[in-house]
C-alpha cells in the first residue's frame, strides 16, 4: 500500500480466543471489505489480543465497518486512529543481491534510511527498517535497482499518539 491510498486505521481489541481473527477475516470477506493491512499481537493484558486494520476507505464506509465489527461477540473495543493522532510503524525485511561495484552505493543507501544490516552473504545482504508507511515504501523502492530476491513487510501497526491523551 502507498501512503496515498486512501485507508482508515482502525485498532481493534478483542478477547484473546480461538476463532476471532478467523471471523474478524470472514466478516471483511463477506462484506467486501478489502483489508489492506492486518497484524495481530497480545496485548499487556493475555486476555487480550489487538489487531490493527488498514482497510481500504473506498471499498466500504468506516461507519459500516465499524458497525459490523462491534456485533462480533469477541470485540471489546473499536477505534479509529487518525494519521495525525497516532504513531504508526511498519517493518520490511528484505534480502537484496549486492552485484560487484555495487556495494558502495547499497551501504549508503542504507545508512541515508538508517536501515539495518541484518545479515551479509555472497552477494546479497538483508536489511531491515522500521518506519511510517511512506518511508518504508521509499526504502523498497530504493532496493529495486539492485534487485530485491526476498521481501516480507509486517503490515501497518498503530496506537493512540500520548501527546493526544
Amino acid at each position: 500500500m502507498t501512503s496515498s491510498t486512501p485507508s482508515h486505521t482502525l485498532v481493534v481489541r478483542v478477547e484473546n480466543k480461538p476463532g476471532v481473527l478467523a471471523r474478524v477475516a470472514g466478516l471483511f470477506a463477506r462484506r467486501g471489505f478489502n483489508i489492506v493491512s492486518l497484524a495481530v499481537a497480545p496485548t499487556e493484558n493475555v486476555l487480550f489480543s489487538r489487531l490493527t486494520i488498514v482497510v481500504d476507505a473506498e471499498s466500504a464506509p468506516i461507519e459500516q465497518v465499524v458497525k459490523q465489527l462491534d456485533k462480533l461477540i469477541n470485540v471489546v473495543e473499536i477505534q479509529e486512529l487518525a494519521p495525525t493522532e497516532s504513531v504508526t510503524r511498519e517493518l520490511i525485511l528484505a534480502t537484496v543481491q549486492v552485484n560487484d561495484g555495487q556495494e558502495d552505493r547499497i551501504m549508503k543507501n542504507i545508512e541515508n534510511f538508517e536501515a539495518n544490516i541484518l545479515n551479509v552473504g555472497p552477494q546479497r545482504i538483508m536489511v531491515s527498517l522500521s518506519g511510517d508507511v511512506d518511508q518504508v515504501d521509499k526504502f523498497e523502492a530504493s532496493l529495486e535497482e539492485f534487485g530485491i530476491m526476498e521481501i516480507q513487510r509486517t503490515g501497518t501497526i498503530a496506537l493512540p499518539s500520548i501527546s493526544n491523551s
